[in-house]
């Protein structure tokens, strides 16, 4: 009776065990309700708020030793490129198509697009 009772609290303690110190694959720190926010006002302090959000997801992930989630460096760059920060907006979408080689395709085009508007923003 007594190695059964052992084992299974040597089973439970294991189990427990494992889930305990386990990761989050990703940190979004608040993105849903940022991007929500963004959706339904639309205004300069949504979208601040928002890039603010992108940027907290890099620093957290990047403090936690964890992969930055699919999209954020994306996003991050194209609110840069909005706002015709060529040079930041390049090196997110550099970030992006880095850690996720299957968006390569899209962020060489807004990376061309970035580059584009860099040089007629040279031009003038």
């Amino acid at each position: 009776m007594k190695k059964i009772l052992m084992t299974m609290l040597a089973v439970a303690a294991l189990l427990m065990s494992g889930c305990a110190g386990k990761k989050p694959m990703y940190e979004y720190a608040g993105y849903s309700e940022s991007f929500y926010n963004l959706k339904q006002n639309g205004d300069a302090q949504a979208t601040e708020r928002w890039k603010t959000t992108l940027e907290e997801s890099i620093e957290l992930s990047n403090a936690q030793a964890i992969r930055i989630p699919p999209g954020v460096n994306a996003n991050l760059g194209y609110l840069y490129l909005k706002i015709n920060s060529t040079d930041k907006a390049i090196f997110y979408f550099e970030a992006e198509k880095k850690l996720y080689p299957e968006s390569t395709v899209f962020m060489e085009k807004l990376i061309k697009k970035a580059e584009l508007m860099k040089e007629s923003k040279g031009n003038s």
